[in-house]
């Protein structure tokens, strides 16, 4: 039996359809190959995050210049999960001891992110030329999936938001470590793990690798999570680590793997895509950057100055990156992962429930009475828009 007929007997081509033109394998190959040599340039020149900042600068560059980059999308969900098992490590039963003193800095959060979508929403349609439907939908700190969702059943350009928020995100996540280390001499080392390499690790280690990514994932479906293959592996560990019931982490080797992965992955958003509008999403959306940094720091610094948390803490726990990628970041200047963990899945939660409804607020103050108000899902005729006028 071929190698290929065996492949396919066992499900996976099935479940990758895409994958079975080989020159999708070459595709693949290549990105790789790309996303490995940012990699270790970004380790070489002794760069934060090299193994996620290094392979999604490179496979960007590849995409700007035309390159034949291919990472199919379901290849980040298990590299995901492995990220959810690694920041669950990072919980410990103190954790709950603090759920009350991050009070006031969740609190914070909430202004942030009202004082941040609404600014930036105004910059993307006042400055950038956006319709005003897909400059609040592009301009909210939420989820990039969310946000599409949102936006698109109201109308919304949903390539433009899906572009925005790529931006956005790869723009902060990697412009913020060297800001800190700029401005607040905070230290950047690369995170490995419990100082384990993969062939050191005992057999426990990927077996509880194994069960809180498969069982997570699948807990994070039936809890129906946000980003479920990322908090639901994260909460399980994380259960099992303020329960003082494991203290394992997992292998180096494997994280920087996950981290390639990601950072592969959202390099390959911009495939596709024509270099000048690439080179305009980016300058758009580093001046959306430069606004919500600056927002950030001005929230962090009020708060910091109430709770005494440090200012590079709060910073990292407030910054509109994804969820997976701040996490990582404080890994890797050695904040406290639980804090900046919890905070960004409060913005995602919060955005997430509060957009549609603050949309449809304003839509019943500006659209004109001869129209009714649009119920929850309902996309806004274009002359209704009170974002186009």
């Amino acid at each position: 039996m071929s190698v290929a007929r065996l492949i396919r007997r066992i499900g996976f081509m099935q479940a990758y359809p895409g994958l079975r033109d080989w020159r999708l394998w070459v595709k693949f190959a290549l990105t790789l190959m790309v996303a490995i040599f940012g990699a270790l340039l970004f380790e070489w020149l002794l760069l934060p995050l090299p193994w996620m900042l290094g392979s999604m600068t490179l496979v960007t560059l590849g995409a700007v210049l035309r390159l034949k980059l291919f990472a199919p999308a379901k290849i980040r969900p298990p590299m995901t999960a492995i990220i959810g098992v690694l920041l669950g490590a990072s919980f410990s039963p103190s954790v709950l001891d603090n759920l009350l003193v991050w009070l006031p800095t969740l609190l914070g959060l909430v202004v942030f992110s009202a004082v941040s979508g609404l600014c930036c929403a105004v910059y993307l349609h006042k400055i950038a030329g956006f319709d005003r439907v897909t400059a609040f939908f592009g301009g909210m700190p939420g989820g990039l999936v969310e946000m599409i969702e949102l936006g698109s059943e109201r109308g919304a350009d949903e390539r433009a938001v899906a572009l925005m928020h790529s931006a956005r995100i790869l723009l902060v996540v990697f412009s913020l470590p060297f800001i800190l280390q700029l401005l607040e001499g905070v230290p950047i080392a690369e995170y490995d793990g419990t100082r384990d390499r993969i062939l050191d690790a005992p057999l426990s280690t990927f077996a509880l690798l194994l069960v809180c990514a498969v069982v997570g994932s699948r807990m994070g479906r039936l809890l129906r999570l946000p980003a479920k293959d990322l908090m639901g592996p994260m909460l399980l560990s994380a259960i099992l680590h303020v329960g003082g019931l494991t203290e394992f982490t997992p292998p180096t080797e494997i994280v920087n793997l996950a981290q390639l992965i990601i950072g592969t992955v959202l390099g390959v958003r911009f495939v596709g895509v024509a270099p000048r509008l690439i080179g305009r999403m980016l300058a758009i959306a580093l001046g959306m950057t430069v606004l919500m940094i600056g927002i950030v720091f001005i929230t962090a610094i009020v708060v910091g100055a109430i709770t005494g948390i440090p200012l590079a803490t709060l910073v990292l726990a407030y910054a509109p990156g994804g969820l997976a990628e701040m996490s990582l970041v404080a890994l890797a200047l050695n904040a406290d992962v639980a804090f900046v963990a919890t905070h960004h899945l409060a913005r995602i939660l919060l955005v997430m429930l509060g957009a549609a409804p603050i949309y449809a607020l304003l839509v019943r103050l500006t659209v004109p009475r001869a129209y009714p108000a649009p119920d929850k899902g309902d996309a806004i005729p274009p002359s209704a828009r009170p974002f186009d006028k």
